[in-house]
């Protein structure tokens, strides 16, 4: 690979290097230990040297020399160092293999060496090379896209290392790569790690020994960060086979998060596509660079810390100042811009957050530079407020881009342009608020006509709580006190940090919302902390026209709500009656109708009716919208995938935060089977809802979080009985009973029994807890949990849960298989893991890769949602199948597919792959003979087979053979006796068969049918008896397909008169022959339509020659065709150059 030119300074390298050719202006030399298969102690030792030093030499074992004659300089053209004594040279390219050192040599001999001689100046000659190569390099780096990375120049040396080394076709692209150690157990190898699109490999080349490991993102089940006994910082990789640590990284952070994003990436391309969009910079693999991972790993940390939109992509992220007045004064932190939002964080974690939607936002203005404030810019909202942020760098661009997106959105929602002015927020609980813009919603409202108005949904306008109002509660007027202090502290933090989306969130509106929304407010604020404010003024009438369109229509959905309507908090009088089951109606319909990727999810209709009591019917959308889009991601869905990945946080938070209830419980899986419930219903399905809903406020404030934290304080305060529980059912008991008594004194709402809890009324009381209480122990406790430790932990244990249910669909998958095939079990998990593993290279490498990857259906059953096509068939048959024929396997390949797909969609699943393995390995010689013939009739055989260059398509047989057979040892069989009985007991049997007939095959069907018998005999130990077996059926058979036709003709029933007494000979040609051997009579075109044979007589026939009965019944070994095929299967994809093995080579490791 050529270099770009640099002049380097070296000093004994002579020792090192071996002169394999020269030329006038040109040498080519080898660096020791490379090439050199008696691995000698000096080879060794230099390249231990090489790979401990971590030099640049030891991935250049081949370079060439620009030597001009006269001249005490000497340059490197192909990689290298020069000389005793300093010498200089320019350094351009390196030679990994011989191969492509001597494609430099040749190009260089081709092009440069006879131009050479024309220049008389020396340094003309450096400066014309060195033009020449940079020119070469130039066009390498335009197609290659190394420009894109920090040093192009390394990268691509990187590059064509990692293309010789591992051969992967150019669509694996390389991401980075790194300088580690790989361990193997105690014994650490240095070497290389590269990162690709599908692969982590290592490469090491330590005391003349090679080393080669390639691990599939898809099939790492583990990636974290531990240490052990020798190493304080290491990567740990865990794969369904092994375990490998990775070390000594010069930025081991770095390393660690392009792992963890290219392994999340890939496994949710590939196994999660149900869910799954990728952003659009990483919609094609191939495009994909480390900065793209890291912008989207910053991308995804800021989409959940302040809990946007998916599709909100981040612009500028900087360093920068905002003045807090209520602190008096500037607090540090980061400014973050996305398309339609400006966020604030300050640098202590919950001292001071902002979100100002750009919806929100009148101007964006430079203010005067001054030395107290230094780069200032002023946003002004329409609630009158302005934020004022300094030490911007690159101020001019940052508000040019603002201002250029502040149009887009503007221009974007024409509901915002010419709205009214935003009213100051009322003070009064009584009074309804508006929020920023969010009065255009109610102005718009009112202008609507009369059709609209008389609409035939009627929605409510009220928040369902409002109007079912509690009466006969004790002490009412105590607790309506408590209601309107908590309402006065609330308007005393409006009036000092906002009261729109825009607010100050700081830590005293945490302790707030941990006291508990007042009943008045609790709607308004969910809509706020959850930005569902911003969809509602963005979207003016569209919930009311979606509820049009949705309601009325009929799918699996909407029987689903319908079903569950009536167990949505029944207790609740708002839900027993019409009026509010119709709202929890609509709200579910319309949502189901706007996302029906996520459709009806259960838990979603509790969630919802909480919604409704504190929200308008429209809001309770939109923040329905907010939680189930942004809030709780993956939640709802056919495999509720993000349901189980926070499961999975939550048992490593446990194990981390309670070790003593871990260790109680060796399987936390029974607390997770309690514990989803409260993730998925925000604890309100096992909570009094006047308790549960202090907890969705504090989930509508800090997110998931605060659902971590309050699991964490429930079961640190039930510690001690779970530790003395008995058994899980026990500990389950404790749970709910605890759960059930979480009181809230402070609510005005009745008291609202819980029909989730269970526990005998012969126990003891349990005592109450307050929710306060719990509330501010789990802040107090559990709350430093940080939202990127909580994201990191995600995407360890997504891997976990993806690959839990690929295993849990491969266990399905083989336990309906298994009973159907005589296949070892154990065999058959290997066979369903290459036919996997087929599928996904095809994802990885082919042009339609895409398509390939929406096969992949999760919510398909089981058996289904893997599919391969015709040619990952053939190339899985070409592996496993043991009838392989040579050029024939192919077409053989090709007709078994075509036999198995059975619904003509292109597409076969693992039990119709598995069944036909079964039959070829173990199956009785019958329906292995049966499988062939299906094989060479349609569909399985087609018009346009590709075995059309054949010499035996022609369908044109002479028939005038004889059935007196010579055999070796010079007997004679006359076959016409058996031949006259063979034919009237298929007569006799044909009526009492009770398995449906197979269609009778014609002469040309006949002869692919032979072509594929001799195919399998070839190189079989056998041969020459099989082919004289063979012959001598075949004869017979065409000798039966006559009679049958003559018979046909005449109309005879006599079909021994033309039977003839010659003597046959057993060669290949004396059953297949030409058409111009055939004779005339033979040739008519009416013959080949009549001239047919049945299975029975195909089998019958075959049965009369003990060594075709032989082969057909001998018994096949499985596991090595699988042990080889896990070997070689992705040989079938990869270029066909491999480099050549340098001293010891272990075998490559694929995992």
């Amino acid at each position: 690979m050529w270099l770009k030119p640099e002049e380097v300074l070296l000093k004994n390298a002579l020792k090192l290097w071996v002169t394999q050719k020269s030329s006038g202006y040109f040498v080519l030399q080898r660096r020791r230990g490379h090439g050199d298969s008696g691995g000698r102690f000096t080879g060794r030792l230099v390249g231990a040297l090489d790979a401990v030093l971590d030099s640049n030499a030891r991935v250049a074992p081949f370079r060439i020399l620009l030597q001009v004659p006269g001249s005490p300089t000497y340059s490197a053209i192909a990689c290298g160092e020069l000389l005793n004594g300093s010498e200089v040279y320019w350094a351009v390219a390196i030679g990994a293999t011989m191969e492509e050192i001597n494609q430099h040599w040749e190009w260089l001999e081709q092009n440069l060496l006879h131009t050479l001689s024309v220049f008389d100046n020396k340094e003309d000659i450096v400066s014309f090379v060195r033009g020449k190569i940079k020119a070469l390099i130039a066009e390498e780096t335009s197609s290659k896209f190394a420009e894109q990375e920090e040093d192009p120049d390394k990268f691509r040396e990187a590059l064509v290392r990692f293309e010789t080394r591992f051969n992967f076709p150019e669509a694996e692209k390389l991401i980075t790569f790194y300088s580690c150690c790989c361990w193997k157990g105690r014994v650490p190898r240095q070497g290389w790690l590269y990162l690709s699109i599908n692969h982590l490999c290592f490469y090491s080349f330590f005391l003349g020994k090679e080393l080669k490991l390639i691990i599939p993102w898809v099939d790492v089940q583990k990636l974290e960060r531990t240490s052990n006994i020798l190493m304080t910082d290491i990567i740990h990789i865990t794969t369904q086979s092994k375990e490998r640590d990775f070390s000594m990284f010069l930025n081991i952070d770095e390393a660690f998060r392009i792992m963890e994003q290219l392994a999340d990436v890939t496994l949710r391309r590939l196994l999660d596509n149900e869910v799954f969009e990728l952003d659009p910079c990483l919609q094609d693999p191939t495009q994909i660079t480390k900065r793209d991972l890291e912008s989207r790993a910053q991308n995804e940390y800021f989409r959940a810390f302040f809990r946007l939109p998916k599709q909100e992509n981040l612009h500028e992220v900087l360093d920068c100042s905002l003045w807090t007045p209520f602190s008096r004064c500037h607090t540090v932190g980061k400014m973050f811009a996305s398309d339609s939002y400006i966020c604030f964080a300050s640098k202590e974690d919950g001292c001071c957050n902002v979100l100002i939607p750009l919806v929100e936002v009148s101007s964006i203005e430079k203010m005067e530079d001054t030395s107290l404030l230094p780069n200032p810019i002023i946003i002004s909202v329409k609630s009158k407020t302005a934020f004022q942020f300094i030490e911007l760098k690159d101020r001019d661009t940052l508000v040019k881009n603002l201002l250029l997106r502040l149009k887009q959105v503007k221009a974007s929602n024409p509901a915002l342009r010419n709205t009214p002015k935003s009213k100051e927020m009322n003070c009064l609980p009584h009074v309804d608020y508006e929020f920023g813009d969010l009065g255009i919603v109610a102005s718009q409202s009112s202008n609507m006509n009369e059709s609209e108005k008389n609409s035939k949904h009627q929605l409510n306008a009220e928040a369902l709580s409002s109007t079912f109002l509690p009466s006969g509660v004790d002490g009412l007027d105590f607790r309506m006190s408590r209601e309107q202090i908590k309402e006065s502290l609330w308007n005393d933090h409006f009036t000092e940090y906002g009261r729109t989306v825009c607010m100050f969130r700081t830590e005293k509106i945490r302790k707030l919302v941990a006291m508990g929304i007042p009943e008045s407010l609790r709607g308004k604020l969910w809509l706020l902390f959850s930005d569902a404010a911003t969809d509602l003024c963005t979207h003016p009438g569209y919930y009311e026209n979606l509820v049009e369109v949705s309601m009325g229509m009929c799918c699996i959905a909407t029987e689903e709500i319908e079903r569950d309507l009536h167990r949505s908090l029944p207790e609740h009088p708002a839900f027993q009656n019409e009026t509010g089951i119709a709202a929890l109606r609509r709200v579910l319909t319309a949502y189901a109708h706007k996302n029906p990727k996520i459709g009806y999810c259960q838990s979603m209709n509790i969630l919802t009716s909480v919604l409704l009591l504190y929200a308008k019917e429209e809001e309770a959308f939109w923040l329905l919208v907010a939680v189930c889009e942004r809030m709780l991601p993956d939640y709802f869905n056919h495999r509720v995938i993000g349901a189980q990945v926070d499961q999975s946080v939550f048992e490593e938070l446990i194990k981390e935060r309670l070790p003593e209830l871990a260790e109680h419980f060796k399987d936390l899986s029974t607390l997770a089977s309690v514990s989803l419930s409260w993730f998925l219903t925000l604890f309100l399905s096992i909570m009094p809802l006047e308790s549960a809903v202090n907890i969705v406020d504090c989930f509508f404030f800090d997110g998931i979080k605060a659902i971590f934290q309050f699991g964490l304080a429930i079961l640190e305060a039930n510690a001690v009985e779970l530790c003395s529980s008995k058994d899980d059912g026990h500990a389950l008991m404790i749970l709910s009973r605890f759960l059930d008594h979480v009181k809230n004194e402070e609510s005005p709402l009745p008291l609202i029994g819980n029909q989730h809890a269970f526990f005998s009324d012969d126990l003891e009381p349990c005592p109450t807890t307050e929710i306060a209480d719990l509330i501010r122990d789990s802040y107090e406790k559990f709350g430093d949990h940080s939202v990127e430790q909580i994201e990191h932990l995600r995407y360890k244990h997504r891997i976990r849960v993806l690959q839990s249910h690929e295993e849990t669909t491969k266990q399905n998958v083989l336990r309906v298989v298994i009973p159907d095939v005589s296949i070892a079990p154990e065999d058959l998990e290997e066979l369903y893991d290459l036919f996997k593993k087929e599928h996904l290279i095809s994802c990885y490498w082919e042009w339609n890769s895409a398509v390939v990857i929406q096969r992949h259906d999760p919510s398909r059953p089981y058996a289904e949602q893997y599919r391969i096509d015709c040619q990952q068939f053939t190339n899985l048959y070409r592996l496993v199948s043991p009838w392989t024929c040579g050029d024939h396997t192919e077409i053989l390949a090709e007709r078994t597919f075509r036999l198995l797909d059975e619904n003509m969609d292109h597409l076969i699943e693992f039990k119709a792959f598995a069944g036909c393995l079964d039959i070829m390995y173990n199956g009785e010689m019958n329906e292995k003979i049966r499988l062939l013939y299906k094989l060479h009739i349609p569909p399985a055989l087609t018009e346009n087979d590709k075995d059309s260059q054949s010499p035996l398509k022609n369908p044109l047989l002479s028939t005038s053979r004889p059935l007196v057979i010579g055999k070796a040892n010079g007997d004679a069989t006359d076959y016409q006796k058996q031949l006259k009985q063979m034919l009237r007991d298929l007569a006799k049997e044909k009526d009492s068969r009770t398995e449906k007939e197979l269609p009778k095959m014609s002469q040309r069907e006949f002869i692919q049918f032979c072509k594929t018998l001799y195919s399998l005999f070839h190189e079989d130990p056998e041969e020459n008896e099989l082919y004289q077996a063979i012959a001598t059926v075949t004869t017979l058979l065409l000798q039966i397909g006559e009679v049958g036709q003559r018979s046909s003709s005449s109309g005879s029933e006599e079909l021994t008169e033309d039977l003839q007494s010659e003597a046959s000979t057993s060669d290949q040609d004396a059953v297949f022959t030409d058409t111009a051997k055939t004779p005339r009579s033979a040739s008519l075109p009416g013959a080949e339509g009549d001239w047919n044979v049945s299975f029975e007589h195909i089998l019958a026939s075959l049965l009369t020659e003990q060594a075709l009965v032989n082969f057909f019944e001998k018994s096949l070994a499985l596991k090595p065709k699988l042990e080889n095929a896990k070997q070689s299967q992705y040989s079938l994809k990869t270029n066909d150059a491999s480099q050549l093995p340098r001293g010891e080579t272990e075998p490559l490791s694929v995992q």
